[in-house]
């Protein structure tokens, strides 16, 4: 008994020092979280979509248009600023556009469990595209953005006028997802580390882990101010971003098959130098699937064909509209330009192959 009181008062310490440190790390947590919506407050509007809210940029359809509407969706640990910023400049006087946060991500709540897969973020955005007026669209999906942009065409056929699909994550892929992203959906621990350590941890590799999207390609200086990726490292955010991943594969295993359905112009652009996703198994497997459609390859490019080659991505979306575009010349001036890019990566953000 002499023995065990000391050690007894030992644990007890020890717990409570623990739960003194989670307390203080959730309190902190709490506080950056603000600070990180302070930073970067909403920039649209809030579409009603059935019970829920879909925070959203509309740019209504110019007197000078000559292209379609266009719908932006963003892939994982996005926001709509990560699709406004390079696209916006472009295609601004020349076609009615819609960028939208996903449900649970950026400034859009999260909506029901049906929001925890591609379909239902698909049905939610064809309302927000109702809602503003909007019956038939080309569809921009990057990244896991890609699988919505496929659920749409499967789901709501008769709105998507075309498809363009940057560096999408579609089909089934070996192996898994990082850790994080298993441990932050699980019920009970997942909400522990999303509210205690994601966020003090996400902020440490924030930098690093978009460099590693971009490489080989440099990623722009103000890529963190402009797009703000930070705002996934807030706690629900983090866990609903991490519900997405880990249901995207069994989502794909089931809906793949179906991709043969698709019959809207479609055009894929990918990087032979992606370290996100495995583009022979996704982007090939939608040129393979989707009859008609014209695969772009660019040797050099890593994940992010929206921001280091966005005016071939607009030529892509000039082409689904029925333009005559030389899809290949515009590849080829975009290799051209990435030739030498050789920007490192430390780490592995690998989420969907």
């Amino acid at each position: 008994m002499l023995l065990q009181r000391p050690f007894l008062t030992t644990m007890i310490s020890l717990l409570a020092v623990i739960v003194l440190l989670v307390a203080s790390l959730a309190i902190w947590t709490r506080v950056k979280a603000r600070e990180i919506e302070a930073s970067y407050p909403a920039v649209g509007e809030m579409i009603d979509v059935g019970g829920y809210r879909l925070h959203a940029v509309h740019v209504p359809r110019p007197g000078t248009a000559d292209l379609p509407p266009l719908v932006f969706i963003h892939g994982a640990s996005g926001n709509l600023r990560d699709q406004m910023i390079p696209f916006r400049p472009r295609l601004e006087g020349r076609a009615e556009m819609l960028f939208i946060d996903r449900p649970g991500h950026g400034w859009s709540e999260r909506g029901g469990a049906e929001n925890n897969s591609p379909d239902g973020q698909a049905a939610a955005i064809a309302r927000a595209m109702q809602a503003k007026g909007i019956s038939r669209a080309i569809i921009i999906g990057h990244s896991f953005g890609g699988a919505i942009a496929a659920s749409l065409a499967l789901g709501n056929p008769e709105m998507v006028a075309g498809l363009v699909f940057l560096a999408p994550a579609t089909h089934p892929w070996p192996g898994g997802i990082a850790w994080y992203y298993r441990l932050t959906s699980m019920p009970l621990i997942g909400q522990l580390f999303a509210n205690v350590l994601a966020l003090p941890a996400g902020l440490t590799r924030l930098e690093s882990g978009s460099a590693c999207v971009f490489a080989p390609n440099q990623k722009p200086d103000d890529y963190q101010t402009e797009t703000a990726p930070a705002l996934v490292l807030r706690p629900q955010a983090f866990r609903n971003n991490a519900i997405d991943v880990s249901n995207l594969k069994p989502y794909v295993t089931r809906v793949a098959p179906r991709y043969t359905e698709i019959t809207a112009p479609t055009v894929i652009v990918t990087g032979d130098s992606d370290s996100i996703v495995l583009a022979h198994i996704h982007s090939e497997g939608l040129a393979r699937d989707i009859e008609g459609s014209e695969l772009i390859w660019i040797r050099n490019l890593g994940h992010k064909p929206d921001h280091v080659t966005t005016a071939l991505a607009v030529s892509a979306i000039e082409k689904v509209a029925g333009f005559d575009v030389d899809l290949k010349a515009a590849a080829a001036r975009a290799e051209a330009a990435l030739a030498k890019d050789n920007a490192s990566c430390a780490g592995d953000v690998s989420t969907a192959g």
